[in-house]
């Protein structure tokens, strides 16, 4: 592929260009993952998946991808190691880095955690999940998804309902979708679970897109 980035942080790192090299090497894999291949494209690669949240479904999912490729994976869960006993994220930056990975899969509740883990690894940092602004491989999968069933990603009327307020995985898809003509998004929420300012100035009202609340 030709991405030019160190590390996935944001969907807003990514090209338009980007994303649909992404979706369609990921319209190969599933295909290959359906027919129960397994490769060997990253023999001798070391994925560690830091989970200071837990999520059975997103650790699951980059594990079995890890070793459908071939990788090593080393989990690690902030609720059975030594984050218990006050190490904080640069100490274990520097204990992870020690294993020489070539991939950190991090899920974190604080925004900016990642940005600070990437600085202190050698390794390829990709977010699976940070406070409540970002989750850029959900928002993979969402487009992937929407272009299966839709079979496109532009002029589509996106509906978003439920908490989007503090829903990271909201943020990204609108911040994605919204890179595409003739998107316009409606959102259905509590008034005390309302899309937050930075989304409804940086892209909704600066951008010009279309939304309905």
């Amino acid at each position: 592929m030709g991405l030019k980035h160190k590390d996935l942080i944001s969907i807003n790192q990514l090209s338009v260009e980007e994303i649909q090299e992404i979706l369609t090497l990921a319209r190969q894999m599933r295909d290959q993952v359906r027919s129960m291949k397994q490769t060997e494209d990253l023999r001798g690669v070391t994925v560690v998946n830091l989970f200071y949240e837990n999520s059975t479904r997103t650790r699951s999912s980059f594990e079995l991808a890890a070793k459908y490729q071939g990788a090593n994976v080393l989990n690690i869960s902030a609720s059975s190691s030594s984050v218990q006993k006050g190490e904080g994220l640069i100490d274990t930056a520097q204990t992870i880095n020690a294993y020489y990975p070539d991939v950190i899969v991090m899920r974190h509740p604080n925004s900016g955690a990642h940005e600070l883990l990437s600085k202190h690894v050698n390794a390829h940092v990709i977010n699976a999940g940070d406070g409540g602004h970002n989750h850029p491989t959900q928002t993979l999968a969402d487009l992937l998804t929407i272009s299966r069933e839709m079979g496109r990603l532009d002029n589509l009327t996106i509906g978003l309902c439920g908490d989007l307020k503090y829903g990271r995985t909201v943020h990204s898809l609108i911040e994605a979708m919204s890179r595409y003509k003739g998107i316009q998004f409606v959102l259905i929420s509590p008034e005390e679970l309302k899309i937050p300012g930075f989304i409804r100035y940086n892209v909704f009202e600066n951008q010009g897109i279309p939304y309905t609340e």
